[in-house]
Order: C-alpha cells, then sequence, then structure tokens
C-alpha cells in the first residue's frame, strides 16, 4: 500500500498558514472606534479618550507585523494623505507605543476627534482604518 502525503502536507500548510491567512483577510474588516468620549458628549479638560480597535491587533511603530497597526489621534482636523506617513504635529498625535489612551489638554469650546491606524511607517493601512469623526463640547 503507498500513501500519498501530498493531502496530508496541504492540511498541514493551510492550518501552520491559516492565521496568517485569517489576519491578512480580517483588516478589511477592521475598524477603530473610541471607547470614551463619545460623540455629542460634553466633558472637561483634561479630557481621557479611549481608543478601540476590532479585527485587527495594536503593535509599536516599527513592528512590521500582519494585521497590526498603531492608534493616531486627528484633533480638530480632517485626514491627512492617506498613502503618506501622518504628519506629527498637535492636530496629528502619535501613539506609536501601541498605546491605547491619553489625556488631552483642551480648550473650552467644541472639538473634533478621529482615529485612524497607521502601519509600522506611520502609513494609513490601505484601505484605512478609522473611526468616525465625533465631536465634543469642552466646557469650562
Amino acid at each position: 500500500m503507498q500513501i500519498s502525503f501530498k493531502p496530508i502536507l496541504a492540511g498541514l500548510l493551510l492550518v501552520v498558514a491559516s492565521p496568517w491567512l485569517a489576519a491578512e483577510a480580517d483588516t478589511a474588516a477592521a475598524q477603530a472606534y473610541f471607547i470614551s468620549p463619545s460623540d455629542g458628549d460634553t466633558v472637561t479638560s483634561p479630557v481621557t479618550v479611549r481608543f478601540g480597535l476590532k479585527n485587527m491587533g495594536v503593535a509599536p511603530a516599527g513592528v512590521d507585523k500582519p494585521a497590526t497597526g498603531h492608534h493616531h489621534l486627528l484633533v480638530n482636523t480632517g485626514l491627512p494623505a492617506l498613502d503618506k506617513p501622518v504628519p506629527s504635529n498637535e492636530q496629528h498625535r502619535h501613539f506609536g507605543g501601541g498605546q491605547t489612551e491619553t489625556t488631552l489638554e483642551l480648550p473650552p469650546g467644541e472639538h473634533t476627534l478621529q482615529l485612524l491606524l497607521g502601519d509600522h511607517n506611520h502609513i494609513p493601512h490601505d484601505p484605512p482604518v478609522m473611526s468616525e469623526q465625533i465631536t465634543i463640547t469642552v466646557e469650562e
């Protein structure tokens, strides 16, 4: 009796590769979101902002691992170019250490916030993984 190892090897390859295949497939379904605050909230400064992420993992900048990225918080600005590294300034705050929370000092008034995930080089994913833009009001 001759045993064919081709189906066995193919099955092993599928089992070994499936975590990476699943991770790659999940990037299209990934979503960044705010845990807090919520759209329309009235808050006082300093504001604690908590980030969430579905169907991807968080990894620090510089770590090139499939289906991961790190958060960028956009404050009072629109989306940057999605094919270049996210700028680093007061409107584009980087969390390259893999942080999922920050505290912001914001003056009284309305402010917009949006999350944008970047890859190991701070470049947004394709398709981009981002939250909806929310508006909060800071009271004195």
